[in-house]
């Protein structure tokens, strides 16, 4: 069936002529956003290694639309693709469009954010429970583990979220004295972060502590916060993309997780050309995490 491409925001296309089977390979990649730093750096390591391995690489913008990245995949599978790499927007609109390119026999990766209800080839991503613990414990750290906090959620749907929320629930039980008053979605978004914690200030005046569930979140819950950030309010982000360094070597986010999205999207990429060629993949790879605080966020870039 032909599929109308209208409405699909092409991102980027990195072809390689490096001869060889691999040079046969066209990987169709679909973002969940490119208006975030973290997946900028998602896509330029996916295009790096597609370069490197000399594979034909498309990539697509959902621009945070689950109807939209359905369109794209689907007009991956019309264009038979050889592999599909997904970034879902949404883990549950994204299963069947992903059902169709297996149905096609097209193998599908699923990167940082896992599709619920389809079979995937691989899933590579961030260990976002534990890097939720983590977050935990060094928000706990910071507040002599007592106090209240707010959690800032991501999209509602997407595994990152619902993993990275878990991951600090089960963190912060460990320590009795500090309370969760509210937990808000603000869509990995740093203006909806900035209105929901504008908002949390005055319905929880008391508040000491907030996680957002990424960095673009934490960077608009610290402009809110403005001089009361890293002081008197310890804000704990998730990412470790550029701005949230500077925040952290600053002093007005007291921390974040720190993922490795170059990393992700270059192992997305070659997880795609080895199942494009049929070889056998582990379901799952986990990008290690760690903390970045302003005693070692030099190490970060």
């Amino acid at each position: 069936m032909r599929m109308l491409i209208a409405g699909v925001a092409l991102a980027g296309l990195a072809a390689c002529g490096g001869g060889g089977a691999t040079g046969d390979v066209k990987i169709g990649l679909s973002v969940s956003t490119l208006n975030n730093p973290y997946f900028v750096q998602f896509r330029d390591g996916a295009q790096a290694e597609a370069k490197k391995l000399g594979a034909r690489l498309t990539v697509t913008d959902a621009q945070n639309d689950p109807s939209q990245q359905v369109n794209q995949v689907q007009n991956f599978t019309s264009q038979n693709m050889k592999a599909i790499i997904i970034n879902p927007v949404d883990s549950d609109a994204a299963a069947p469009a992903v059902k169709a390119a297996d149905r096609a026999a097209i193998p599908v990766i699923a990167a940082d954010r896992g599709v619920n209800g389809a079979e995937v080839a691989q899933t590579v991503a961030s260990d976002n429970v534990a890097g939720g613990r983590l977050a935990a414990q060094e928000l706990a750290k910071l507040l002599g583990e007592k106090g209240s906090v707010a959690v800032l959620q991501g999209v509602p749907g997407t595994s990152a979220s619902r993993d990275r929320g878990r991951g600090f629930a089960e963190g912060i039980a460990a320590y009795p004295e500090i309370k969760v008053v509210a937990r808000q979605p603000a869509d990995f978004d740093r203006t909806k972060g900035l209105d929901v914690m504008t908002n949390l200030i005055q319905s929880h005046p008391g508040l000491a502590g907030v996680f957002a569930e990424n960095d673009e979140m934490a960077l608009g819950a610290v402009k809110a916060l403005g001089g009361r950030a890293g002081g008197q309010v310890k804000v704990v982000g998730f990412d470790g993309t550029p701005d949230a360094i500077k925040a952290v070597r600053a002093g007005t986010l007291s921390a974040t997780v720190a993922q490795q999205p170059r990393l992700l999207g270059q192992q997305a990429v070659d997880a795609a050309v080895k199942a494009a060629k049929g070889e056998d993949l582990p379901k799952a790879v986990a990008v290690p995490v760690k903390p970045a605080t302003k005693e070692n966020a030099d190490q970060f870039g």
